[in-house]
């Protein structure tokens, strides 16, 4: 904090962050589903099958709708990691049959899992570690993200990512290692949103938890999984970004045919989430933070902690992030000082969307 500035000084430049945050967000929200449709459920294969493959991690979805295009015809499978793994949920990208399904966890694990993968992997966004020289020569890059020594993309021809698929092995067996449902971005979650207000009412369903965020590599952070693995049979959970991946693929039933377990989406994605919160909000005619709803935020780096500043400007108050973005005193400060704006600013929110 710049000296002589107090924490009643920063906070409304935070809570405008936070409103510009939220613009961002329903613009990259608009230009995602307006290209590539709204996300829809659908299963994922968290295994392979014989072909040659190439796997592609970040977060671009053009980046992968151009490879999908370019491979197209050539006897490649593409498969996601991190958090491309939401893109299957999209119709325009879901339509290419050699789309397949998702390899490994979030980014802090790649050191473990690329050296398993027998194709090339492609970095669209951040999230790159140093490569490891048992798989160096097979790692490329495009956009913004880059490596020294580490073949570069400009252009978006992929073609020297295609032929590196092809003169590789490839999986040669079948493997069925289970799968994942994603595509329960607002859209899904709101078409469906008449059984979920009756499963409230009828109190099938006693509370939402949407846990996720942007996970770290610091060892021991299992706070989430142990969340999740004992939050009551009564209880929804809602997830987004790489934070997903400590207990993605848990299988927690479902609530009268809807599954307890609801993967929304990437970590700008929490855009949807707020959506999904002001519709039931309106349908339940209560302000969001009378709703039935606690999140459970991991952070990592300025993105996460842009959406922690938008829910901050929305005023939620049910929040809870690790590790801590704050110091105690200053989220103390934060939760009193933004409790007067709870109603004002989710009824403006209400009304412009």
């Amino acid at each position: 904090m710049a000296e002589g500035l107090t924490i009643a000084d920063c906070v409304p430049v935070a809570m405008k962050a936070g409103e510009i945050n939220l613009r961002a967000m329903e613009l990259l929200d608009a230009g995602n589903t307006g290209t590539y449709g709204h996300p829809v459920p659908a299963s994922v294969p968290l295994g392979h099958r014989p072909n040659k493959c190439i796997l592609i991690t970040g977060h671009d979805l053009h980046d992968l709708q151009l490879l999908l295009e370019q491979t197209q015809g050539k006897g490649i499978d593409v498969y996601t990691h991190g958090e491309m793994l939401p893109c299957h949920g999209y119709p325009e990208l879901k339509k290419y049959d050699h789309f397949y399904g998702h390899f490994g966890t979030a980014w802090q694990n790649q050191h473990k899992e690329f050296p398993n993968f027998p194709g090339p992997v492609l970095f669209t966004t951040n999230c790159i570690q140093k490569p490891k020289d048992e798989y160096k020569d097979r790692i490329f890059t495009t956009g913004l993200v880059g490596w020294p020594g580490v073949a570069h993309i400009v252009g978006k021809d992929f073609t020297s990512v295609i032929d590196k698929a092809l003169a590789m092995d490839g999986w040669q067996d079948d493997a069925d290692n289970g799968s994942v449902m994603v595509g329960f971005a607002r859209n899904a979650v709101l078409g469906v949103a008449d059984k979920v207000i009756e499963a409230v009412k009828n109190k099938d369903i006693r509370h939402f938890f949407l846990v996720g965020g942007c996970d770290g590599a610091k060892p021991g952070r299992d706070y989430f999984t142990k969340f999740v693995e004992q939050v009551p049979d009564d209880c929804m959970v809602l997830t987004l970004a790489c934070g997903k991946f400590r207990f993605f693929d848990q299988d927690l039933g479902d609530i009268g045919g809807i599954p307890r377990l609801l993967d929304v989406g990437q970590c700008n994605d929490a855009y949807s989430a707020i959506q999904i919160a002001v519709a039931l909000a309106g349908a339940f005619e209560c302000e969001v933070n009378d709703l039935p709803l606690s999140m459970i935020i991991s952070w990592y780096e300025q993105k996460a902690a842009a959406i922690l500043l938008t829910l901050l400007y929305l005023a939620s108050r049910t929040s809870a992030s690790d590790p801590p973005c704050l110091p105690l005193s200053a989220r103390r400060f934060l939760i009193s000082w933004s409790r007067p704006l709870i109603s004002s600013r989710l009824r403006q929110h209400r009304k412009r969307i």
